[in-house]
């Protein structure tokens, strides 16, 4: 009895103690709740060290960014940045009027120095024309200018007139004086571009275009035929050389000899004069959209019929890109210098089909060689 007696005390001491014990845990979880109890602010320190971070992480951000755009331009690109802004604050442009200035540039390339000529001015151009404009022989007019590079047909690829991007890939290029050709010329090159014409890739990418140009103040020189039907009879006999290839077996568009000229020009193509004028109209239709919408851009317009008539319509176009003036030569070869009564097999029936219509001066317009 007196054993199970002390047994029984010691188990009710032990309950009380565990009793107690969750008593106590009780009151600790309600003082911990309680707010009034226990309150925790953040100290200045830990405030300085959360800034720091954000900071240190906002850092690191720009410098990854920065690194990823650096990448993309590739070290050439970005090294052509930096040497572009030199050359601009070393060069002396106070002598240049603020109308021009969008117009000057002092590109770097990366495939050579321009050593003392980096300071020299160059002006950005394009032919913009259409086939059988009279754009080659004028080309090689201003390439016989020692300051003049214009490098041809680019976008007669249509893999660089595939898209805007494409091309602006393209003319970034030839007006970094990067663009290599026969028209190339030394560092001193005061005026280089292209020859353009209307239906490669230009017509498309019209807007594109011409907000480049705007942007990278480039200057186009507009240049087209007066007389439609003189352009389509060249036209014509063009597209028959080019399947006959009548020279020794090769087509050629433009030709140095006059033994050579009298063959292409000895083929006188018959007119389908049921659609002679709708095919006049658009033609003149094609090329007005065009003019109208490549007219922000700052540009000069001339045909070929002054040019021919009048050499000193060339001295126009140098003084618009700012070159001095020259003498300018080509070795190109006029293929048809005859009257249209002598190039166009049917002419009485094309006489019957123009005279009464817009296009009747295409039959008396005319000029000899």
């Amino acid at each position: 009895m007196g054993g199970g007696s002390k047994g029984e005390e010691k188990a009710a001491a032990a309950a009380a103690a565990a009793a107690a014990a969750a008593g106590g845990g009780e009151d600790w979880c309600y003082q911990f709740a309680n707010k009034d109890t226990l309150i925790v602010k953040p100290s200045k320190k830990s405030l300085l060290a959360l800034r720091m971070v954000v900071f240190a992480m906002t850092m690191i951000c720009g410098i990854f960014i920065c690194t990823m755009c650096m990448k993309q331009l590739g070290s050439d690109s970005w090294s052509r940045i930096v040497k572009i802004e030199v050359a601009e604050q070393l060069c002396n442009k106070s002598a240049i009027p603020s109308s021009e200035v969008h117009f000057v540039h002092y590109p770097q390339p990366i495939t050579y120095s321009r050593s003392e000529c980096m300071c020299t001015p160059v002006r950005f151009f394009a032919i913009i024309s259409s086939q059988r404009s009279g754009s080659g022989w004028f080309e090689t007019l201003l390439n016989s200018h020692m300051n003049v590079s214009s490098n041809g047909e680019i976008f007669s690829s249509k893999e660089r007139r595939s898209n805007i991007s494409s091309i602006i890939k393209t003319l970034d290029k030839v007006y970094n004086l990067d663009w290599n050709s026969s028209a190339s010329k030394n560092e001193c090159t005061a005026a280089v571009g292209l020859k353009w014409m209307l239906n490669q890739g230009l017509v498309a990418n019209h807007a594109g275009v011409a907000d480049y140009f705007n942007r990278r103040g480039v200057s186009a020189i507009f240049l087209f035929r007066r007389n439609l039907l003189r352009q389509f009879v060249s036209q014509l006999a063009n597209n028959h050389d080019r399947y006959l290839k009548q020279l020794n077996g090769t087509h050629k568009a433009h030709v140095h000899t006059r033994y050579e000229a009298n063959i292409l020009a000895s083929y006188k193509p018959r007119l389908n004069t049921t659609s002679l004028i709708r095919s006049l109209k658009q033609a003149d239709d094609y090329t007005r959209g065009a003019l109208e919408n490549l007219r922000s851009i700052n540009h000069i317009t001339i045909y070929y019929e002054d040019l021919i008539q009048n050499r000193t319509k060339l001295l126009d176009v140098l003084d618009f890109l700012k070159v001095p003036r020259r003498k300018l030569v080509s070795r190109h070869v006029k293929i048809h210098t005859k009257p249209l009564s002598e190039q166009i097999d049917n002419w009485d029936e094309v006489i019957n089909a123009l005279n009464g219509t817009q296009y009747e001066s295409f039959l008396n317009a005319d000029y000899r060689i």
